[in-house]
């Protein structure tokens, strides 16, 4: 996967003019409104999980996105500090778990907000393998099955491509969102 170069992209009327952004070459935005502002972004939520055996971990996500239909390709973002990353970057596979309102336990868990951590995550919950061997969520609302293709390093996260090799789908349920700071839940349309 190649990125376009900076100059290529200018050449192509592509790049913001540097002309607009403050010395330095990144924009004056506040973290924290920054932050406050990203909280209004409602999501659906997650569990990457990864590795295999006493190596297994997990996480609670909502940075997870469609790249492509042909081939089934998708991103997630993860926290550099995370075991789970470290999971993902040596075992070159991972899950994306789509969780509904009965999993809320389970994404506080993941999420390491009742202070269990690493392969303790996985003691609730009844976890499975598909294609790549990286642990599934059997009730999931569905997974993605997922053999990593690309990582791109950016500050303190890293942005993992997976090409989807297998999926899983459940009976039609409430889906659990986050936003700004809660769950919450999406009927069934």
């Amino acid at each position: 996967m190649n990125a376009l170069p900076i100059e290529a992209a200018k050449a192509a009327g592509m790049a913001r003019p540097e002309s607009i952004l403050p010395s330095g070459g990144h924009p004056h935005v506040d973290p924290v409104a920054y932050r406050a502002a990203m909280r209004e972004l409602a999501a659906g939520v997650t569990i990457i999980a990864a590795g295999s055996g006493e190596h297994r971990r997990g996480l609670t996500a909502t940075a997870v996105c469609s790249v492509s239909a042909e081939p089934p390709t998708l991103l997630v973002c993860i926290n550099r500090a995370t075991d789970g990353h470290t999971a993902i970057s040596l075992g070159g596979a991972f899950s994306v778990n789509v969780i509904g309102p009965e999993h809320r336990a389970l994404a506080d868990r993941f999420a390491g907000r009742n202070g269990i951590h690493g392969m303790e995550r996985f003691a609730e919950g009844h976890w499975d393998t598909l294609a790549t061997g990286a642990p599934v969520l059997a009730d999931a609302l569905a997974v993605f099955d997922c053999r990593l293709v690309h990582a791109v390093d950016w500050t303190t996260h890293t942005v993992f491509l997976g090409t989807v090799v297998a999926t899983r789908i459940s009976a039609e349920r409430p889906a659990l969102v986050y936003r700004a700071g809660s769950f919450s839940h999406l009927p069934v349309a």
